[in-house]
């Protein structure tokens, strides 16, 4: 009878259920780490109005916004490379505060900054800061919660990461009218308040079996592993496409659309990911990663190539709800495929080259984009970028078996690992 009742109860609170699969269980100290990135998306004002600010405020061209914005990509995907070596040599919290830091000084640097030169050397420095946190940041993650709550506390990550960022667009309106200077300053403000969290909450979380001192530290342990070096290829051309959006305003334009039509038309992107990304764990749990990933880029290929065929402002938000989606799945699966083809003994710096490969699709994608736009047109583009798709479907299907194969060699050394314990972390099973 009881069981009955509870059951009945738990059909009556579908909200209650939903809540519970998409965050329930998940130890204190992720908690942390997730208002941690909250707060730096939400106040990464600066960041999402640099371009604006030198092209508007500066009076600088936009060949120059551009490069400064370019070598900021570059640098964050440099830094993620060394940010996970030295996480995994000297531990996440010493390379996640003292990056984190160093980028704050810098962020308040670029404000204050007047020569052209020298806001190019502090962008590019900043990004370093920046891409050295990631690798060491996202282990923090893996390391604090059970295997099979991976997938989802990093999409409760990447949800996160979105909502902070709408936030932030709306913010960075107001402050760049007010004073564009306070861009910098809350920015810089916002990356010390989740250090100080970070510093007082969250402990060293790195496993407590050690690389073994006869090993030497270093990416070549990665850059050996031919499947996941396929895997980050893959991924930096499925993000690259992605990363193509930023070419969307060209097409918008060329269509007679009123410059502001991109702008209301990428807000589907980021509706669509906050009210759906906490749903996609457990709708593709039931589906393997390469299959997901198959849908993913056709998917996104096919929202791409669409764009060909549409000229109103509904259109082009049609298209941006199907790229959308597989850009959602994206995200699930590979960030799935990142953590089990890393061993728990390289795992910061595994995750230091699959975010090189990510940061590099940020420049690949519009370089690349921009460079076909401008020679043989938009149409050209999103016909490219629609092969593109079905190439990645068939090679991410092809590099499944190997996949499969390695993370369950790797599956059953991290099980038989030593793990660590976190203060208020859930008992590991």
């Amino acid at each position: 009878m009881d069981s009955r009742l509870q059951d009945s109860r738990s059909r009556g609170r579908p909200v209650s259920r939903w809540l519970t699969d998409a965050a329930g269980g998940l130890p204190r100290t992720f908690w942390y780490l997730w208002t941690a990135s909250l707060i730096n998306r939400t106040g990464a004002v600066a960041q999402l109005y640099l371009g604006v600010y030198l092209l508007a405020v500066r009076g600088f061209d936009a060949s120059y916004a551009g490069l400064v914005v370019g070598l900021g990509g570059i640098g964050t995907a440099l830094g993620a490379l060394p940010g996970g070596v030295l996480a995994d040599r000297w531990g996440r919290r010493p390379v996640t505060l003292s990056g984190s830091v160093l980028a704050a000084l810098a962020m308040f640097s670029l404000g204050l900054a007047t020569s052209q030169l020298l806001i190019l050397g502090i962008a590019m420095v900043l990004g370093v800061f920046q891409g050295m946190v990631r690798p060491a940041f996202t282990a923090s993650i893996i390391d604090v919660v059970r295997p099979d709550d991976r997938v989802r506390a990093l999409n409760l990550n990447y949800w996160a990461f979105n909502l902070g960022s709408g936030i932030a667009a709306v913010l960075a309106g107001f402050l760049v009218r007010a004073e564009p200077m306070l861009l910098f300053a809350v920015n810089a403000g916002v990356l010390l308040c989740s250090s100080i969290l970070l510093a007082v909450k969250v402990p060293e979380t790195r496993p407590s079996s050690p690389v073994e001192q006869s090993e030497p530290i270093g990416l070549g342990v990665v850059l050996r592993d031919r499947t996941f070096m396929i895997f980050v290829g893959l991924t930096l051309l499925g993000w690259a496409m992605i990363e193509t959006n930023k070419i969307l305003p060209v097409s918008v334009i060329d269509d007679g659309l009123d410059v502001t039509a991109y702008g209301q038309v990428i807000v589907v992107n980021m509706a669509l990911i906050v009210a759906g990304q906490l749903f996609l764990p457990k709708v593709t749990r039931q589906f393997r990663r390469e299959h997901v990933l198959a849908v993913s880029v056709l998917l996104a290929g096919c929202g791409f190539g669409s764009a060909v065929f549409v000229d109103s402002l509904w259109g082009y938000a049609l298209t941006v709800a199907v790229w959308t989606l597989g850009e959602m799945l994206m995200t699930v699966a590979n960030s799935a495929v990142a953590v089990e083809l890393s061993p728990v003994d390289a795992r910061a710096r595994y995750l230091g080259v699959f975010a090189f490969g990510l940061t590099g699709a940020m420049f690949v994608g519009p370089a690349v984009g921009g460079l076909v736009a401008d020679q043989f047109g938009t149409g050209a583009l999103w016909a490219g970028v629609f092969c593109l798709g079905l190439i990645l479907a068939v090679g991410n299907a092809a590099a499944g078996p190997p996949r499969r194969r390695r993370i369950t060699s790797l599956q059953a050394l991290d099980e038989s690992a030593t793990t660590v314990e976190v203060s208020g972390s859930n008992p590991r099973p």
